[in-house]
């Protein structure tokens, strides 16, 4: 016979039993494993109405976004379908903290993934926030090899600012020549620039003007209107709702201009980091960069608005990217019954300035940098010819990557992998111009690497200035792997050692992984050397880095775990077992 059970201390315990199966439940949830299955091959694609191949992942382009919280392991098991390529892929923001083989950088942090292989990427999201991937082989990331990841924060904590939805939206310029020929023609003499890209793209989807097609003789069908696979992308919002849209760019060429007809935005995220809120009514977004914008929907419901990208920082040849802002009920595809905005002047630099300055760590989530830093390196980017061909240097370095990755080379003490000598902390600042081409525009090829001391505070300065074009300086985005940075300040001219770094903002500055650099001006970064192995910086403009335009910096490598011999294979580490 059961007694009845009279005690409290029964339901004590059965309680906290309750609540310990409750916690062991909770913590599965906050840190899971996300796998996916992938595979990436060449598909016959028409995302400006053009009908070209493009690399898709499981016939997708963009790929699938990922979705993660705080804290999860994600696994991706990709298989290399493209047959006559390698791929390699890189997860765009995330730090990879004790997985440095796993940041998918072909020649400084693995071999690259052949033909017919399949390769497992396995790393933890440490941060909540708007993030990317992309190829990291050649120039994939142009071919269509691109995606989204949105880490949400862990169960029970809240963004510091209120929305009732959430939008992702993916950016891009397309161009109609595969990455091969541009890649050819970038390495040709006469050198052959890739131009103006053809269309942009919102979310994939954008509409070049097909008759151009036609009158350039290319065969009926290519081209074709009516194909839905370009149909504006159209986000669909409620009346009287605040939407968080998740913007983020992945252009090979463009400084884009973003803005949603009659409607203001404010800027709540950069980069994974939170903003200290302010109004804008277009975003200037430079590639590599991802922000978050709250919009409301608060203007007549009777109608559609045109929501637009335009290039900025480089004349324009590129007709206006369009999506819908669609307001329920009406059709999703309804169109505006305006003209869609061309977007601000092409040129003008003070105001893209100004939002850059404008971007400041958010009150209650500052994390304030060192005051001071233990190394200062001024990157001088210029435009230059080796041997004939069009490179771009840094200090005149153009770099070119070993056939054995880095991490490799450096973890097993291969010596002979590339130059060992340090490349320069600075060029020749009281004599070169940077408002003039240079006099001696002769660069050298370089395999150098930074290496940094373990938990030191290193300073970059980048400075700009005049490409081999009469008047003419270029934007370039720059991005680095493994860290966020504190952005410290930016500044026009030439960066003066002695006074400008009194002009810093070291109370709140915003850490972020990518930055603009504006043309003839500088832009100063801070960061922590404090993620064991071995990280590319590098402009984030695709053809630009494929010419050079990028360094590698090592820090802590004695300290990086046994490496997994799935990122061997190549250089000497050529024969290791790949499985």
């Amino acid at each position: 016979m059961i007694e009845p059970v009279e005690s409290k201390g029964y339901f004590v315990r059965l309680l906290t039993l309750f609540h310990l199966i409750c916690l062991i439940n909770f913590s599965s949830v906050e840190a899971r494993t996300r796998h996916h299955k992938w595979e990436v091959k060449y598909e016959y694609k028409s995302p400006d109405c053009y009908k070209k191949l493009i690399i898709t992942i499981n016939g997708r382009s963009p790929g699938p976004t990922i979705f993660a919280q705080q804290d999860d392991t994600v696994v991706v098991e990709l298989k290399n379908s493209l047959w006559t390529e390698n791929v390699a892929v890189h997860w765009h923001g995330i730090r990879q903290l004790g997985t440095p083989w796993s940041d998918g950088t072909e020649g400084v942090t693995q071999c690259p993934i052949l033909p017919g292989e399949t390769f497992i990427y396995k790393f933890v999201v440490d941060r909540a926030g708007t993030y990317l991937y992309h190829g990291h082989y050649g120039m994939q990331r142009a071919a269509g090899l691109y995606g989204s990841i949105i880490v949400s924060l862990p169960e029970g904590v809240s963004e510091p600012f209120s929305y009732d939805y959430d939008h992702n939206i993916i950016l891009n310029d397309w161009y109609h020549a595969s990455t091969n020929e541009q890649a050819a023609g970038l390495s040709a003499i006469p050198f052959v620039f890739v131009g103006e890209p053809q269309s942009l793209l919102i979310n994939g989807r954008g509409k070049y003007n097909c008759s151009l097609s036609t009158a350039s003789g290319f065969a009926a069908g290519v081209c074709n209107t009516t194909n839905p696979e370009c149909s504006p992308y159209s986000l669909t919002v409620v009346p009287g709702k605040t939407y968080r849209l998740r913007i983020g760019s992945l252009t090979s060429l463009s400084s884009l201009s973003f803005e949603i007809e009659g409607h203001d935005m404010t800027v709540v995220e950069a980069d994974g980091n939170y903003v200290e809120p302010f109004a804008i009514r277009n975003l200037y977004i430079y590639s590599g960069e991802t922000y978050s914008v709250l919009v409301k929907a608060d203007q007549d419901s009777s109608r559609n608005y045109w929501a637009t990208i335009n290039v900025v920082a480089r004349k324009p040849a590129t007709p206006t990217g369009l999506a819908i802002f669609n307001y329920y009920p009406n059709h999703p595809q309804k169109q505006p019954p305006t003209v869609p905005t061309t977007g601000p002047l092409w040129n003008d630099t003070t105001s893209r300035l100004a939002q850059s300055l404008a971007l400041k760590a958010r009150q209650g989530f500052i994390n304030t940098p060192p005051v001071t830093s233990d190394r200062v390196i001024v990157l001088l980017n210029t435009q230059n010819k080796i041997d004939g061909h069009f490179k771009w240097s840094l200090n005149n370095l153009s770099l070119i990557l070993p056939q054995t990755p880095y991490l490799i080379a450096l973890r097993e003490n291969l010596t002979d992998a590339f130059v060992q000598d340090p490349p320069p902390d600075g060029y020749d600042f009281a004599n070169f111009d940077i408002h003039s081409v240079a006099k001696n525009v002769n660069a050298t090829s370089s395999n150098r690497i930074y290496r940094l001391r373990f938990n030191s505070t290193v300073d970059v300065i980048l400075q700009n200035a005049n490409s081999m074009t009469v008047n003419n300086s270029e934007t370039h985005p720059w991005h680095l792997h493994g860290h966020d940075f504190w952005v410290l300040g930016y500044g026009t001219g030439k960066y003066n050692l002695s006074c400008d770094w009194r002009k810093y903002n070291v109370v709140n500055p915003i850490m972020k992984n990518t930055a603009p650099l504006h043309p003839y001006g500088w832009t100063a970064l801070r960061f922590r050397a404090d993620n064991p192995g071995v990280w590319a910086f590098h402009c984030h403009v695709e053809s630009h880095f494929y010419m050079g335009m990028g360094v590698v910096f090592e820090e802590g490598i004695e300290k990086v775990g046994e490496l997994p011999s799935s990122i061997k294979g190549c250089g000497e580490s050529e024969g290791h077992h790949r499985p």
